[in-house]
C-alpha cells in the first residue's frame, strides 16, 4: 500500500501538475483553433459533397485543397519574420495567429453561402481560403509551441496540443447533428461562430521570447537569412543522415493521410446515417486520441521518443487496416463503427503526439516557424499527393482493397525509425541542445 502510494505522489501527482502549467493549458484551445479548419475541409466537407451527389473522383480531387497545409513552407519564412502592421502589436506569433483566425472565419462563411449540388466554384473558393488561412495559423502556433516550451516538455505540449485539436472534431462534430436539424450551411456559419469565440484566447496569452536575429539590410541577404540559413541547419545538424531523417518524415503519417478522404464515404456507402457518424467518429472517437495522446506524451518521457515512434507505426498500420475488415460488413450496426474508429483514433493520439515531439526537436529555435512548417509540409506532401487519386482508387479497388493498401504504405516508416534507432546520430533521433542565452522578447526583436 505504501509503494503504490509513493508511486502516486512520485510519479503520478508530478506529471498531472505538469500538465497544469499556463503554458500547457493554452495549447488545448490553440490545437482547437488549428483542428477545426482542417477537419471542416478534410472531413465534413466531402461528406456534404457526397450527399449532395457529387462524384467521388471529384471528392478526392477536391482534397487537394488540402495541399495548403503542405505548402505552407514556402510563406513561413514571412511569418516567422515580417511584423503585421497594427497587430503588430500583439507579438509575432499573436499577430498572425488573429490574422489567420480572421481568415478562416471568412472561408466558413463563404462556404456557408455556397450549394455544392450547383456550383462547385464558390464551394472551391472558400475552401482555398480556409485551407490557407488555416495553415498560416498552424505556422504560427506551432512556433509559438517550440519556442514557449523547453525540448523536454515538448511531448507534454504535443499531448495537450492532441487534446485541443480533437475537442476541434468535436465541435465539428456538431456540424452534422445541426445539418441534419438543419442544412451545411447552417451547420458552417455555426462554427465560424465556434471559431472567432475560440479565437479570443490569442489576446490572453503572453508571447514567447525569441533568439536574437540580425536585421538584414539587404535583399539578398534577407534571402540568406531567412530562406537558406534555416534549410541549410538541417544539413549541418543532421550530416549525411538528412535524407533518412526527411524520409521518416515524409513517410510516418502516410497511411492515415492517404486514407483519411475515403472514411466517411465508406460509412456512407456502408450505409450509416449522419447521426450515427456525427456521435460515434466526431463525438466518441476523439477520446480515444486524447487518451493515446496523454499515454504518448508520458511513456516517450519514459522510454524516449524512437522506440514510441517504432510503436505508433506498428499500431498505425494495425487499426488502418480495421478499415479494411469494416468494409467488408453487410450491416451499418454503431457497435462495428466504435471499435473501428476507437482503436483507429488511440493509435493516432499515440503516434501524432510522439511525432510533434519528434519534429519540435528537429527544429532550431532560430527558425522555429519555417522550419517546423517545412517539416510539417513534407509530411503532408506524399499522402496529401495520394489524396487526390483516393477516390479513383476507392472505386477501381473497392474499399477493401483500397484501406489494406493506405494501411501497408505505414510499413516504411517502421522500417526507417528502426534505423535510425539502431545507427542514427544523436540529432537524428530528436537529442537537441536547448535554447541559448542570447534571447529577447519578441517586442523588442530588431526586425
Amino acid at each position: 500500500m505504501r509503494s503504490l502510494k509513493d508511486a502516486l505522489v512520485k510519479t503520478i501527482l508530478p506529471t498531472i501538475m505538469k500538465y497544469m502549467r499556463p503554458n500547457m493549458l493554452v495549447m488545448i484551445p490553440l490545437g482547437f483553433a488549428s483542428g477545426l479548419p482542417f477537419m471542416l475541409i478534410y472531413s465534413e466537407l466531402a461528406f456534404w459533397m457526397k450527399k449532395e451527389g457529387v462524384d467521388l473522383s471529384v471528392i478526392g480531387f477536391f482534397s487537394w485543397i488540402g495541399l495548403a497545409y503542405t505548402f505552407k513552407v514556402f510563406w513561413a519564412p514571412l511569418v516567422d519574420r515580417i511584423k503585421l502592421p497594427i497587430l503588430g502589436r500583439l507579438g509575432q506569433r499573436r499577430s498572425w495567429m488573429v490574422l489567420a483566425i480572421i481568415g478562416t472565419i471568412v472561408g466558413m462563411l463563404v462556404i456557408a453561402g455556397s450549394d455544392p449540388s450547383q456550383d462547385l466554384i464558390q464551394l472551391a473558393l472558400g475552401a482555398v481560403i480556409l485551407a490557407t488561412s488555416g495553415a498560416t495559423l498552424d505556422i504560427s502556433i506551432d512556433a509559438w509551441r517550440i519556442e514557449a516550451a523547453p525540448n523536454d516538455e515538448q511531448a507534454n505540449m504535443a499531448a495537450t496540443y492532441v487534446f485541443g485539436y480533437r475537442m476541434a472534431i468535436i465541435a465539428a462534430g456538431l456540424s452534422y447533428i445541426i445539418a441534419g436539424q438543419f442544412n451545411w450551411n447552417i451547420a458552417y456559419m455555426f462554427m465560424a461562430v465556434v471559431m472567432a469565440a475560440n479565437g479570443m484566447i490569442v489576446f490572453f496569452i503572453k508571447e514567447p521570447v525569441r533568439e536574437i536575429r540580425r536585421k538584414a539590410l539587404t535583399l539578398s541577404q534577407a534571402i540568406a537569412d531567412n530562406v537558406v540559413s534555416p534549410f541549410f541547419s538541417f544539413v549541418q545538424r543532421l550530416g549525411p543522415w538528412t535524407p533518412v531523417v526527411f524520409l521518416l518524415v515524409a513517410t510516418y503519417l502516410i497511411s492515415d493521410k492517404t486514407m483519411g478522404p475515403m472514411a466517411k464515404p465508406l460509412y456512407q456507402h456502408i450505409g450509416y446515417s449522419e447521426t450515427q457518424v456525427g456521435l460515434v467518429s466526431s463525438f466518441f472517437g476523439p477520446w480515444p486520441v486524447v487518451i493515446g495522446g496523454f499515454l504518448g506524451g508520458v511513456i516517450s518521457i519514459r522510454f524516449g521518443l524512437m522506440r514510441c515512434l517504432i510503436i505508433g507505426s506498428i499500431f498505425m498500420v494495425i487499426t488502418n487496416g480495421a478499415f479494411a475488415w469494416l468494409a467488408t460488413v453487410d450491416v451499418p450496426k454503431t457497435a462495428y463503427l466504435f471499435v473501428t474508429v476507437g482503436a483507429d483514433n488511440l493509435a493516432q493520439g499515440f503516434a501524432a503526439t510522439v511525432f510533434i515531439a519528434y519534429l519540435s526537436s528537429l527544429t532550431d529555435l532560430k527558425f522555429a516557424a519555417t522550419q517546423y512548417a517545412f517539416l510539417s509540409s513534407m509530411f503532408n506532401l506524399i499522402g496529401k499527393a495520394l489524396s487526390g487519386f483516393t477516390g479513383i482508387m476507392a472505386e477501381k479497388m473497392g474499399f477493401e482493397s483500397f484501406f489494406m493498401f493506405s494501411a501497408a504504405l505505414g510499413i516504411p516508416a517502421i522500417i526507417l525509425t528502426l534505423i535510425i534507432l539502431a545507427f542514427g546520430p544523436d540529432a537524428a533521433k530528436g537529442i537537441r541542445k536547448e535554447r541559448s542565452e542570447a534571447i529577447i522578447p519578441d517586442e523588442a526583436d530588431p526586425v
